[in-house]
């Protein structure tokens, strides 16, 4: 039969007739008689026997023709049917999809640079200090770093003389869009970003005058990696150290002022590194010790983040260890860990929590300043990189 419906438009025709058919009398069934049924049941078996059998095309339009009968004598018409079904089929699709999402695989934006080199987050680069004279790629070049590197660009220029002014905040426009308004001079200008701090990153400068002409904002965007986190795999096991997880920050507050570490319904990943009742230590020599024993790069997800070469300095979006706050103040980083002041310093994990700390240990906001978190804030463990292209099924070490 496949051939026949491939190229016969009158066996394509009746066996769409006939799907068609036998779902409406499925979902009638409720509501039928017996006769109905019946009769219905033995329509659609000649139509789709006489398919199925490789019959004249004559023999199967009258089965189809029969079959039209019965519909016509014993389904119910209802109005707009066209508009019901796709209504029923997207209400499907939703309920897959949201299904899915909850609890098997849920797509996550990093947010920022925290987790670099394993993940990266959103950044930008100031194409007047890094390149100056940089020209922005012809359309069809930025479609290709959109598509395959995940960059975008920002470009503004001025169009008459004015100073900065004022800014609003960021509005969202659609679910991944922001709008965000600056005014130079008596000109408000527009940028449309997925990132609430892209006119921050973006070398804008408060208080400068422009002329006519001037580049105000023209930067380079890279949008990050967008992961799949896998909400499934906890539900049967506890996170293992060293697994990178997904988590809400409700709840979580900084024990110097009480205030919360991050604004509302944000979620962090970062590495795990300690479990309830666990003492955690950071040694001067950047490496962490859990419950006296020193981890290094022999275990498990740790191979990266303790593949630091000692004699080198730290550096950012680079795996340089883990710093106490003596340690990152001799880099002019002091305050980075107030809860690890020195390599004596010790934390005990409260029972059902989690200590988590970012691979970019000289850009992380992690447990070294605010702490545990408990257990039941753990979304899911991150699984591979979706996009940009270039990163897809990028895994973590």
């Amino acid at each position: 039969m496949g051939f026949r419906r491939l190229f016969s438009r009158s066996v394509r025709g009746a066996e769409r007739l006939r799907r068609r058919v036998q779902k409406e009398a499925y979902a009638q069934r409720d509501v039928l008689t017996p006769q109905a049924r019946e009769t219905l049941s033995a329509a659609i078996y000649e139509l789709r026997t006489a398919i199925a059998s490789n019959k004249d095309a004559e023999v199967i339009s009258g089965f189809a023709r029969s079959l039209v009968r019965a519909e016509q004598t014993w389904l119910r018409r209802y109005s707009h049917r066209l508009w019901r079904s796709n209504t029923e089929l997207l209400l499907v699709a939703v309920t897959v999809a949201v299904t899915i999402r909850t609890f098997f695989f849920q797509p996550y934006r990093i947010p920022t640079g925290s987790m670099e080199p394993t993940l990266y987050g959103m950044t930008a680069v100031d194409l007047r200090d890094q390149q100056p004279g940089a020209a922005i790629p012809g359309p069809f070049a930025r479609l290709f770093e959109k598509c395959v590197k995940g960059v975008s660009y920002c470009h503004v220029v001025a169009q008459s003389d004015g100073m900065f002014e004022s800014f609003e905040p960021p509005r969202p426009i659609l679910p991944l869009l922001q709008r965000q308004r600056f005014k130079v001079g008596d000109r408000w200008y527009s940028v449309w970003s997925s990132w609430d701090k892209l006119l921050e990153r973006a070398g804008l400068d408060p208080g400068r005058s422009y002329h006519k002409g001037d580049d105000i904002v023209k930067a380079r965007i890279a949008t990050g990696d967008h992961v799949f986190v896998d909400r499934l795999t906890y539900n049967f096991r506890r996170p293992i150290r060293g697994e990178l997880v997904v988590f809400d920050t409700k709840g979580l507050r900084n024990p110097a002022n009480g205030e919360p570490i991050v604004s509302p319904d944000t979620f962090y990943i970062k590495r795990l590194v300690a479990t309830g009742g666990e003492r955690i230590q950071i040694g001067n020599d950047r490496h962490l010790t859990v419950n006296g024993r020193r981890l290094d790069r022999t275990d498990s997800h740790f191979e990266g983040v303790y593949s630091f070469d000692p004699k080198q300095a730290p550096k950012p979006a680079a795996y340089s260890g883990h710093l106490n706050d003596r340690t990152a103040a001799r880099y002019g980083r002091r305050g980075l860990a107030p809860l690890f002041p020195d390599a004596t310093a010790t934390f005990t994990v409260s029972p059902d929590h989690y200590f988590v700390l970012g691979d970019n240990t000289l850009e992380s906001w992690d447990g070294r300043a605010w702490g545990d978190f408990p257990r039941t804030n753990v979304v899911g463990r991150f699984w591979f990189v979706y996009w940009p292209m270039n990163r897809f099924g990028c895994r973590a070490p």
